[in-house]
C-alpha cells in the first residue's frame, strides 16, 4: 500500500503555493505564540477516540505538529499556526494552496510524510501532534507517542487515509479548543454543497467516473475518496462498473484494457505525474464512450488538483466554486 500511495501523490504540482485569515495561536517560535483564550481553555480537558485508543488533552496546545495529510491545512482553516507540518501535496513554500494563502505569520518547520524524522519533531518540542489522516500504522503511531505528547492518530474504525474531511475536522476542533469554529466551518461547506446542487438539477441521479491518469496509467478513485464524495455531495452516482472493482483501498488500477469502465454519464479525469496532451492523445481512453460524446471534464489546473487532493474543509469549498462550472459544461 505504501508504494502505491506513495504513486498517487500528485508530486506534478510542485512548487505550487496553496490557504487566508489573521491566525492567533501557535507560531513557530516562542515569540510567534499566543496565549491561549479563555473561552477555549474552557474546552480543556477533552478526549478524543482514536484508533490506537482514547486520547485525552488537558490543556489548549501552543505548539501544534500536524502530520496527517491536510492536518496542518484543517488547523489553518482553524486560525491555529502549527510549527510543524507535512506537505502531503509536494506544494513546497509553506505547503499550502490559494484558499490558506497567507495564514501563517511564521512559515512551519516541513517535515516528512511517509517517513518521519523523528529528531526534527522532537526539536519543535510540540505539545500536540495531529496525525489524523495518515497510514494507520501502530509502529508510526507508538513512534510518536514515545515523545510523550497526545497523538491524534486516525478514528476509530477508520483505513488508512480514509480519514473523511468531517471526521478530521472534528477530531481537529475537538484537540485544538475550536469546536465552534470547527461547527461552523462544516455548516458552512455544507450548505455550500447543497446551493451548488440545487443550482444544478442536470447532476441528480447522474453517473460519474473518477479516473486518474499517474505516471504508472490509469486508474480510478472509489468512495471512500475525498474526490468521489464530492462528486457525490453534488448529487451524482459512483459509476456502478468502477464501485463493483472496489476493495480497501481509495484507489483502483485499471488497464488499458479496462478503460471502458470510465464510460458513465460524466467522466472527470485527474492527472498526477502525466500531462493533458498524454490523456487526449490516448486513443483508447478517447474512444470511451462518455468521453467521445464531450462528457469529460479535465482537472488539469493545478490549484483545482490540489484542491481535490487536500479533501479538506477549505480544499473543498475552494474546489466547490471552482469547480461546479467545469461539471456543468461537460455534463451539457
Amino acid at each position: 500500500m505504501i508504494s502505491r500511495v506513495r504513486r498517487l501523490l500528485p508530486v506534478a504540482l510542485l512548487g505550487v503555493a496553496l490557504t487566508t485569515a489573521a491566525c492567533t495561536t501557535t507560531g513557530t517560535g516562542d515569540t510567534g505564540s499566543t496565549a491561549p483564550s479563555a473561552g477555549a481553555s474552557a474546552q480543556f480537558p477533552v478526549t478524543i477516540p482514536t484508533a490506537f485508543g482514547d486520547v485525552t488533552v488537558d490543556r489548549q496546545p501552543t505548539r501544534v505538529v500536524a502530520l496527517g495529510w491536510s492536518d496542518a491545512d484543517v488547523a489553518l482553516s482553524l486560525g491555529v499556526q502549527p510549527v510543524g507540518a507535512a506537505d502531503w501535496l509536494a506544494l513546497g513554500g509553506d505547503g499550502q494552496g490559494p484558499w490558506n494563502a497567507g495564514r501563517y505569520t511564521t512559515p512551519p518547520e516541513l517535515l516528512g510524510t511517509l517517513e518521519l524524522d523523528m529528531e526534527k519533531v522532537a526539536a519543535l518540542k510540540p505539545d500536540l501532534i495531529l496525525d489524523t489522516r495518515s497510514s494507520g500504522d501502530k509502529a508510526r503511531h507508538d513512534q510518536l507517542a514515545k515523545l510523550g505528547v497526545p497523538v491524534v492518530g486516525i478514528p476509530k474504525g477508520a483505513e488508512q487515509y480514509l480519514t473523511t474531511w468531517e471526521q478530521q475536522l472534528d477530531m481537529a476542533g475537538k484537540a485544538l479548543g475550536k469546536q465552534a469554529e470547527a461547527a461552523r466551518l462544516k455548516s458552512d461547506l455544507d450548505a455550500k454543497f447543497a446551493a451548488a446542487a440545487a443550482a444544478n438539477p442536470a447532476f441528480q441521479g447522474k453517473t460519474v467516473a473518477a479516473a486518474v491518469r499517474t505516471g504508472d496509467g490509469w486508474g480510478a478513485y472509489v468512495t471512500g475518496d475525498g474526490r468521489v464524495d464530492f462528486l457525490t455531495k453534488l448529487g451524482f452516482t459512483p459509476a456502478p462498473a468502477i464501485e463493483a472493482k472496489k476493495t480497501n483501498s481509495f484507489y483502483i488500477q485499471l488497464s488499458q484494457e479496462q478503460l471502458d469502465l470510465l464510460d458513465a454519464d460524466l467522466t472527470v479525469v485527474f492527472l498526477i505525474q502525466a500531462t493533458l496532451d498524454t490523456v487526449k492523445n490516448d486513443k483508447l481512453f478517447q474512444a470511451v464512450p462518455s468521453v467521445q460524446a464531450g462528457h469529460v471534464a479535465y482537472m488539469d489546473d493545478a490549484d483545482i488538483s490540489a484542491a481535490f487532493s487536500s479533501s479538506s474543509v477549505g480544499g473543498l469549498s475552494y474546489a466547490v466554486d471552482k469547480v461546479t462550472p467545469l461539471l456543468a459544461a461537460a455534463l451539457g
